[in-house]
């Protein structure tokens, strides 16, 4: 599928953006993406988060893409069955492990227990040897359970502007081999 068939839908984690994040800037250079803005950034609800998700889908006019980062990955696997068909991909950007991270914040602790019920559309599950909220295996136990094609970072952390990155063009090269694999 090319980029310009559809429409981009940005889902940040825990804390939502800040300035210089590659989400933002994909939000920047892309004109069919659109960050999704949940209620509570700092206090997040699943099923609030899981229905405004679902809801940012249902408005696009056309066949969506979701790029979600951490916690947000957690409410993707979560409303997955209830997304509508037009949702033809998703881009998952280092998952937080609400379930077995010591890092976790107690914040995200109702996004237990974490799905694996293969996602109802292809995706990419992008995870780093390094993140301090998800251990690799876990990431892998994820990628396999949801259906996900698998990459790995290398030492990324957890692939956000604390960890440097802000542009991330690997990134939209994965993202690209994402694209390539999703039909219209």
């Amino acid at each position: 599928m090319k980029l310009a068939e559809c429409d981009i839908l940005i889902l940040p984690g825990l804390g939502g953006l800040r300035p210089g994040h590659w989400q933002v800037r994909w939000a920047e250079r892309m004109s069919n993406a659109a960050i999704v803005e949940q209620a509570d950034w700092l206090e997040p609800d699943l099923d609030d988060w899981a229905a405004t998700i679902e809801q940012a889908a249902r408005l696009t006019s056309r066949p969506a893409v979701l790029v979600a980062h951490s916690l947000s990955i957690i409410a993707v696997a979560h409303a997955g069955a209830r997304l509508p068909a037009n949702v033809r991909g998703a881009f998952l950007v280092a998952p937080l492990d609400t379930e077995l991270s010591p890092a976790a914040p107690e914040e995200t602790h109702g996004f237990r227990p974490i799905p694996r019920h293969p996602l109802p559309f292809p995706s990419m599950l992008v995870a780093s040897s390094n993140d301090p909220l998800c251990t690799l295996e876990r990431a892998v136990e994820f990628a396999t359970c949801w259906g996900s094609d698998f990459h790995q970072a290398g030492d990324a952390g957890h692939i956000d502007t604390q960890s440097g990155h802000g542009p991330w063009p690997e990134g939209l090269l994965m993202f690209t081999r994402l694209m390539q694999r999703l039909t219209a």
